[in-house]
C-alpha cells in the first residue's frame, strides 16, 4: 500500500493521456524492507513487512508470464457483474484504508476524494458520512445502482453531456457522485480534481498495456497536496494470468515517481482459498 502526495506541477491539459503499446517487460520485484535512495525531494520509498510469508523464498520473474499480452475487456467486466463473480468486492471496507485514513484525511476536512473503478465500495458511504465529497467512476451501471440500494440510500440519474451514453448517479444528500462510464472518459474539466484518491483493485486491475494512460489520468485528477493511497498486489505472474495484475515497484516509480513523493506503508499477506484455486501459493497485498 502506498501514499503518494506532495504533487509538483504536473500538467493540467487532459490531451497528455495517451495509449502505450505493450512492448516492456514487466519485471517482479520483492521487497526486503531496504530503504530505497533519495533522488532530490522527490521520492522517498519505504517498505514495511507485515507478513507471515517468508519472502526469501520469492524470486523476481524475468517477465509477466500469462500476464504479458493479458487484455481484460470491458464486456469481460460486465459479465463479471452480471454473473455476481465479484470475489474483489469487500463487504466490511478495506482495513488497509482504515489503518492508514490519516495519510489519506492529512487532518483536513471536506475533501473531495476520487475511488477510480469504485464498483459498490462501501467505503464510498463512510467517507461522505464523515463530510467528505465522494466522486466514483465505474463501467457497470448494475455496481452502482447496487451501491445506493445496499447503503440505503436515495439517488437521482442523469446524463453526461460530455461524454455520449454516460450516466452520473447523485445521492441525494449531494456528496456522493458516480460516473458510469470509461474511466479513460473522465477528465478534470468534467468531474474536478481530488484532494484525495483511494486506489484499491483499480491500477491492478486495468490492462498493463494501459498503465501509463492511467497514471497520467490519476495525475492529471490531483489537486495540489493530494493523498494517493494505492494498494497492489504481488504473486507470481507465470501461475496465474490476472486480473489483478502485479504491478512491480520499479513501475510505480517509473508512472508516478518524477512528480509524486512515494511512501510504501505496508505489505501484508493476504493469501486466501480463494488464491488456491488460482493455482498460488503466495498473495501479498
Amino acid at each position: 500500500m502506498i501514499s503518494w502526495d506532495q504533487i509538483a506541477g504536473y500538467p493540467n491539459d487532459p490531451t497528455v493521456l495517451h495509449p502505450v503499446k505493450c512492448d516492456r517487460s514487466h519485471l517482479w520485484d520483492t521487497c526486503d524492507s531496504t530503504r530505497l535512495t533519495v533522488r532530490g525531494d522527490w521520492v522517498h520509498i519505504h517498505w514495511t513487512m507485515a507478513s507471515s510469508t517468508d519472502l526469501s523464498r520469492i524470486k523476481e520473474s524475468s517477465d509477466t508470464g500469462k500476464q504479458q499480452n493479458r487484455v481484460v475487456t470491458e464486456e469481460e467486466w460486465l459479465q463479471k457483474w452480471e454473473a455476481n463473480n465479484i470475489g474483489f468486492h469487500n463487504e466490511q471496507g478495506h482495513p488497509l484504508l482504515k489503518k492508514h485514513l490519516d495519510l489519506l484525511l492529512n487532518g483536513r476536512s471536506g475533501l473531495r476524494i476520487f475511488f477510480p473503478l469504485c464498483g459498490k465500495a462501501v467505503e464510498m458511504k463512510w467517507l461522505a458520512d464523515m463530510g467528505h465529497s465522494v466522486i466514483g467512476v465505474e463501467f457497470s451501471e448494475q455496481a452502482l445502482k447496487d451501491f445506493f440500494v445496499e447503503q440505503n440510500l436515495s439517488y437521482s440519474e442523469g446524463s453526461i453531456p460530455e461524454i455520449s451514453k454516460a450516466k452520473v448517479f447523485k445521492s441525494t444528500s449531494g456528496n456522493i457522485s458516480l460516473y458510469c462510464c470509461s474511466i479513460y472518459d473522465l477528465s478534470s474539466k468534467i468531474a474536478g480534481k481530488f484532494d484525495g484518491i483511494w486506489d484499491r483493485g483499480a491500477l491492478v486491475a486495468i490492462n498493463p498495456c494501459d498503465r501509463e494512460r492511467y497514471a497520467n489520468l490519476m495525475l492529471s485528477l490531483m489537486d495540489k497536496n493530494c493523498s494517493y493511497l494505492l494498494a497492489t498486489v504481488s504473486y507470481d505472474p507465470n501461475k496465474y494470468k490476472g486480473p489483478p495484475f502485479y504491478v512491480p515497484e520499479h513501475e510505480i516509480e517509473s508512472l508516478f515517481g518524477k512528480f509524486c513523493e512515494i511512501k510504501c506503508l505496508q505489505m501484508q499477506d493476504v493469501f486466501s482459498e480463494r488464491q488456491k484455486v488460482w493455482g498460488l501459493d503466495y498473495f501479498l497485498e
